[in-house]
């Protein structure tokens, strides 16, 4: 019984509904239609160095989607920042992945929201190191998939929801064909994004990116393009297609969880001479400078 009591002890702290509670305990009923039909919004935030980067940002960007799926969060954003911070406490954590969580609630087998009287909240953190491990020295592989980005006009691309299940298909696409990410395209053929993450393209000293219309608002995405205009690199948004990556000069991608992780080869075809290129090093470089300084206090 010791040995069982000493494990739980040692478990995350994870938010529940006001409490701070084992993660073994942070339970919800199968009738919340979160769990039902992916009903529901999240974010992916980090903290590094005792700072969390961009948290006002972040959970501007979650009650946006919140608001756009008529989910009333429970918390105001004060509120859902100081829970954010005292979680990370908790934990003891300084250097974490966060990811809180706000679902329809229970209601029953129907669709009508309006049988979910009350959102849950959640917020999980734990200890997060490089996503692609060695991977951000030698670049990724990417392949192209047939699964295409949820129109704007059917479920958003910028709703960062539960539903995932599109961004899941294009992976599992990925892994069948031996790649480390994948790229989709948008109903139109046009590039979109990374099963995860945005996708940036560097030709002739030049940084172009897809307009968020067809894929998430990122967050590091934001930053990139900040830290590219400081270092004097000219970047537009404007659709992009097969060719443009195939010929780029180089192919980066951004993300909360990925942050700047080079893309050397797609499709077979080695990006240039295959290896990462000087503005996507000098971008990493700088962001890893930026996220040394920058962000809310843990405190």
């Amino acid at each position: 019984m010791f040995s069982l009591w000493k494990e739980i002890d040692m478990e995350l702290i994870v938010y529940f509904n006001g409490k701070f509670v084992p993660k073994h305990e942070a339970r919800t009923s199968i009738y919340d239609h979160g769990f039902l039909y992916g009903d529901g919004v999240f974010e992916g935030i980090r903290a590094y160095n005792g700072r969390v980067f961009r948290l006002d940002e972040h959970l501007d960007r979650m009650y946006d989607s919140a608001k756009a799926i008529d989910l009333k969060v429970p918390l105001s954003k004060e509120e859902m920042k100081r829970a954010i911070i005292e979680t990370l406490k908790k934990n003891n954590m300084r250097d974490a992945y966060i990811r809180p969580i706000v679902t329809r609630g229970d209601g029953d087998l129907g669709l009508d929201p309006r049988k979910c009287p009350k959102p849950n909240v959640f917020i999980i953190t734990q200890e997060w190191g490089a996503m692609y491990g060695d991977l951000y020295e030698k670049g990724l592989t990417a392949i192209t998939v047939g699964v295409r980005r949820n129109a704007p006009d059917t479920l958003p691309p910028n709703i960062k929801s539960m539903n995932y299940l599109n961004n899941i298909l294009a992976k599992i696409e990925a892994n069948a064909k031996g790649g480390d990410e994948a790229i989709m395209f948008d109903i139109h053929g046009n590039i979109s994004e990374g099963s995860g993450d945005n996708i940036f393209v560097v030709k002739n000293n030049r940084i172009i990116t897809p307009p968020t219309l067809n894929n998430l608002r990122g967050i590091t995405r934001a930053a990139a393009i900040e830290l590219a205009t400081r270092e004097g690199i000219q970047v537009s948004e404007t659709n992009i297609g097969l060719f443009d990556i195939y010929t780029a000069d180089e192919v980066f991608v951004t993300g909360t969880a990925a942050e700047i992780a080079p893309i050397t080869r797609i499709d077979g075809r080695l990006i240039a001479d295959g290896k990462p290129g000087k503005h996507t090093k000098k971008l990493m470089a700088a962001f890893k400078e930026l996220t040394k300084t920058e962000g809310t206090p843990i405190i």
